[in-house]
């Protein structure tokens, strides 16, 4: 269960929480054309609030309609600033944010062109995604049965609702032998991502992670794992790789705003390294944190001021 919070941001007004409601034959609850995006707000240690990388997830959300054919009502700026008027309203200091551009109720059938596309912006308290022992001990994931969507059927760039019909069938396939995530192959074998997380595997000192032109989304924590990477001089590779790479890694960790940096310590029942947080993921994840609600100041660029 998420903590209730005060107000909701729907169609560019505050309303309370048990008031965001919408009409059962809502075009996007039936059809799932939509696009979300998932953004963190955190408390620094100086007792200020930031939000991570904020206009990059609305550019993305913007971006996601606009490859489906919604085109958002608002500007960009504006939703920054919405997203930043929800928090303040709800008096959060570290939040989870949600904004969801739907279409609404009018036409059923396909088509719909004819459909309001409105907007939503919840915001509440929530902790790891994967559990806080998880950042530290690691999960046991599990290769999926389930394949990730061909990026000629449904674009993976996009943050799109219905696409992630994709990944609850996997994550739930999995939770339901005993595993914490999933992990989905592209249409050809290759490692894809898991099931709201892009995936990196160390071997030798060397990162490796699918490229971004593979049937991956976009990840905004990724781009960030990459920069933190690159800037300590860590080599890193883009390139496919299958499960028996994956298998033999020295480290494998995944990262998503929700999961932020999570390390993987066994996948299909097979130890990873030594069955620990490797030197490396303990590097980034340290990195990341420090970034996000500690101290380091050498991304003013990635904070965007709450107050």
């Amino acid at each position: 269960m998420i903590k209730k919070s005060e107000s909701i941001w729907l169609d560019g007004k505050l309303v309370p929480w048990d008031d965001a409601n919408v009409h059962v034959l809502t075009h996007t609850l039936h059809y799932g054309l939509g696009a979300f995006e998932g953004i963190r707000c955190y408390e620094r240690e100086d007792g200020r609030s930031q939000v991570f990388r904020l206009r990059e997830h609305i550019r993305r959300l913007v971006d996601s309609a606009r490859m489906y054919t919604m085109d958002v009502p608002w500007s960009q700026e504006d939703l920054v600033l919405a997203c930043k008027e929800t928090l303040r309203a709800n008096r959060l200091r570290s939040a989870y944010l949600r904004p969801l551009v739907f279409l609404g109720d009018g036409a059923m059938g396909l088509y719909a062109l004819s459909n309001p596309v409105r907007v939503m912006i919840g915001a509440w308290e929530w902790g790891a995604y994967l559990g806080d022992e998880a950042l530290e001990h690691g999960i046991r994931a599990k290769v999926s049965s389930f394949t990730r969507n061909h990026p000629n059927s449904m674009m993976s760039k996009g943050k799109i609702c219905g696409h992630y019909v994709n990944s609850i069938v996997a994550k739930r396939e999995v939770m339901a032998a005993g595993y914490q995530e999933a992990i989905m192959l592209d249409h050809e074998g290759y490692i894809s991502e898991a099931s709201g997380e892009n995936i990196f595997i160390i071997r030798d000192g060397v990162v490796k992670t699918p490229p971004y032109s593979s049937s991956i989304l976009g990840g905004i924590t990724r781009d960030t794992v990459v920069r933190l990477l690159k800037d300590a001089g860590i080599p890193i590779q883009f390139s496919r790789f299958a499960r028996d790479e994956l298998y033999l890694a020295d480290e494998v960790f995944m990262v998503g705003t929700a999961a932020e940096v999570t390390p993987v310590r066994e996948v299909d029942d097979r130890r990873i390294g030594d069955g620990r947080r490797g030197e490396i993921t303990t590097h980034v994840q340290s990195t990341y944190f420090d970034i996000v609600k500690g101290s380091n100041s050498d991304y003013p660029e990635w904070l965007d001021w709450v107050d």
